[in-house]
């Protein structure tokens, strides 16, 4: 998989977070998201592609008027990635940055997903 195509892939899995309608959300996912795909993230784990509509869906309902937006572009290398995004607010306040790694299958969609939010841990002295 080059790296144009992993951006299609992330552009789409990114587009269904935004999307409200849950027939289009769908088929954004049937595009770029494995059948069991593994999300992860601080607050749910789950797997299958109906399993994380149903998840976006909550989310879009507990944030109205809400999205996402990329922060980063993508970084690529042996089917692995990663980007950066945040959320953006309906009244146009913005969340933290928050990073994603990711993992293409074969068959060319995301097979997993691991979301961390905001910045990173500080060091313990």
């Amino acid at each position: 998989m080059d790296h144009d195509e992993a951006v299609e892939i992330v552009t789409k899995y990114m587009a269904a977070w935004n999307e409200a309608d849950g027939a289009r959300r769908n088929a954004l996912l049937e595009q770029c998201w494995a059948d069991g795909g593994i999300y992860v993230d601080p607050g749910v784990e789950l797997a299958g592609r109906d399993a994380l509509a149903q998840h976006i869906a909550k989310m879009q309902a507990g944030r109205p008027g809400a999205r996402v937006e990329f922060m980063s572009g993508v970084d690529v290398h042996h089917r692995v990635l990663r980007f950066l995004w945040r959320l953006v607010r309906a009244d146009k306040t913005f969340g933290d940055t928050s990073i994603d790694f990711g993992e293409i299958g074969r068959d060319g969609r995301l097979i997993k997903i691991i979301g961390f939010f905001g910045a990173a841990a500080p060091m313990r002295q």
